[in-house]
This record gives C-alpha cells, structure tokens and sequence, in this order.
C-alpha cells in the first residue's frame, strides 16, 4: 500500500516573493512575512523542481540529472521540511511525520563526503523599508533630536547633529 508521501507533489510558492538567482545559491525575500531565505544549491535545485506534478523520488532522479550524481530521496525529503518551514511551498505541512528523518540521519545514509552538499535554508526577519529606522550622522542639518542617530541635535531649530 502506498502511502501519502509517496504521492505527495509539492508546490514552489511564487506569489508574494520576490526572487534573486546567484551563481551557486537562490535569494527569496517574502514580502508577505518580511523574511528573506537564502537556498544553498540543493534546495534551491529541490524548490526549482517542485512544480505540483513531481513527487520526492522524480526530484531526486532530477536532481541526480543536474548534479551528475546519485541523490537519495531522503535528501530531497529533508529539504522539503525545510522549504515548508520556511512557507515557500504552497502546503504549510508535507507529509512526513512518522519517517524520523533527521539532518543527521540524512548525513549518516548519504555520507560526509557526498557530491551534493546537504540543503539549507536560512532566514532572516526583514522589516519593511518603512520601518527601518532613519537618523542622521553627526554633523548633519537637524530641527530635532529625535532625527539625530546620537539623539542629540545642538541649535534646534535649525541645528546639527551631535
């Protein structure tokens, strides 16, 4: 009997994301939730491959085309934990509860010295521009203190920061 995960095809989000490719890594800034992910070459390859009709095992024999080498779909399983953590895939939760796949295992089956690095996914809050903060440097045109980065602006009204 096959199971759910076995037919499980993800979805690459794309809408409300804006998206940078550089040589070896993938930049994706989610303009709904403020956070920017950097995808190291394997997940970036999983994620490019998740178009809504592959399941894990045709990922992996893709990834396998585009890293000339063996890849084991516990890898790409792996790498979908993460990209669904991250809400870059349309479902919010993949089913793999139960596998008791962990980073570690996946090292331990695919080996420290594999052609293809294990996937990452890092994140960062990114608050809008229009909530960073803007002060001035010292020895700029101030009206107030509260425009100076020092919090100090001599001659208000029409000063200069300290």
């Amino acid at each position: 009997m096959m199971s759910k995960r076995n037919h499980f095809a993800p979805r690459a989000r794309k809408e409300g994301l804006v998206i940078q490719r550089l040589a070896d890594e993938v930049l994706v800034y989610d303009q709904e939730r403020f956070k920017a992910h950097c995808l190291n070459r394997t997940a970036a390859l999983v994620w490019k491959h998740c178009d809504g009709r592959k399941t894990a095992g045709a990922i992996a024999q893709a990834l396998e085309k585009d890293a000339g080498t063996p890849v084991g779909e516990d890898l790409v399983w792996l790498a979908l934990d993460q990209l669904a953590k991250s809400r870059l895939l349309t479902e919010r939760t993949i089913p793999v509860s139960g596998t008791g796949i962990s980073r570690r295992e996946v090292i331990r089956r695919v080996g420290i010295a594999a052609a293809i690095a294990l996937p990452v996914v890092t994140s960062i809050v990114a608050p809008k521009a229009a909530n960073a903060i803007n002060c001035r440097a010292s020895g700029q045109a101030c009206t107030s203190s509260a425009q100076c980065c020092s919090g100090v602006c001599t001659g208000a009204p029409s000063g200069t920061c300290a």
